[in-house]
């Protein structure tokens, strides 16, 4: 997640820097600096931003929730193996680390959003 994304996330859900800062247990300076680009956003951050986002897309009730294995048309046997279907969380697979994508999991949450960014589940929640 870059200083770009992290901006318009916070003005979509309609939050002053301060109330962002709230919201994500941190200090209003590290806002500032991850929307200035002084500083990484961490992943437990970047995490919950799209937390955050996601949450206020899928209340929308005209929003149909996806299902990444639906979309993904995963077999049986790869769907037993993956935490979004253990858990019945198609819509929010993309926040949950271990599932099975491209057949496999990912290594790290980096390469995870690789693969997320693409799919049309995580596209579900970006604001147009």
């Amino acid at each position: 997640m870059d200083k770009k994304e992290v901006i318009e996330i916070r003005l979509y859900l309609g939050k002053t820097q301060s109330q962002m800062s709230r919201l994500l247990g941190g200090s209003l300076k590290a806002i500032k600096s991850f929307e200035q680009g002084w500083r990484n956003i961490p992943v437990s951050v970047e995490r919950q931003i799209l937390f955050l986002l996601a949450t206020i897309n899928t209340q929308n009730k005209s929003k149909k929730k996806m299902t990444c294995w639906g979309i993904k048309k995963c077999p049986l046997d790869m769907r037993r193996n993956c935490p979004a279907w253990e858990f019945q969380v198609g819509h929010l697979c993309w926040f949950i680390n271990g599932t099975i994508c491209h057949g496999a999991a990912q290594e790290s949450w980096q390469e995870k959003m690789k693969i997320c960014k693409q799919c049309e589940v995580f596209q579900s929640l970006i604001p147009t």
